[in-house]
């Protein structure tokens, strides 16, 4: 399975959020079951859910919650999602252990990714960022040293910033004129 998406890899929440993208081509990873399967691979969780059209429905619904919670500061959807389930700490030989409990399989991705959310807060809201290209919708996690990432991948919207940086720069009517002797 090709994962067809422009970016990925970053923690549950905001890989979440990057399976809606936009651009030349804008693409819905969770527009099917296919790429429901797809995002279920990736973060190894086929064995414990099925990909069928409730996993699909609660996993939308999460995506939504998530959204809300970052772009419009609106926590009733994510708490929505949380209810679905609790985490259930137990100790075992191998050292304590914590197992996600859900009253629905169908929320367990939901539900990871909105409690993902919120170890993400937790530890560093300032380093959850969407890109800064006015045309990207994707998120990413700051993992930069100093905290000042801008975009989601420097090798596309940095470079097309840059890019219409220099175009514009170029444009102006005191670059187009001929120099003065």
């Amino acid at each position: 399975m090709r994962d067809p998406r422009p970016h990925s890899g970053e923690p549950p929440a905001l890989d979440l959020l990057n399976t809606r993208w936009q651009g030349t081509e804008p693409g819905d990873l969770l527009a099917d079951l296919d790429g429901l399967r797809t995002w279920l691979t990736l973060l190894g969780l086929t064995d414990r859910v099925p990909a069928d059209s409730r996993t699909l429905a609660a996993v939308r619904t999460a995506r939504e919650a998530v959204h809300e919670a970052l772009t419009r500061s609106e926590y009733d959807p994510i708490n929505r999602v949380l209810a679905h389930g609790r985490i259930r700490r137990e100790l075992t030989a191998d050292g304590p252990r914590e197992l996600p409990e859900l009253d629905d399989p169908a929320w367990l991705p939901g539900w990871l990714a909105a409690d993902d959310l919120l170890r993400l807060l937790a530890e560093a809201p300032h380093r959850i960022r969407q890109c800064a290209h006015p045309d990207c919708v994707l998120f990413f996690y700051d993992t930069s040293k100093n905290g000042t990432r801008r975009w989601h991948s420097m090798a596309t919207c940095g470079n097309r910033a840059k890019a219409a940086r220099h175009y514009a720069k170029e444009s102006t009517p005191q670059n187009n004129s001929s120099s003065k002797r």
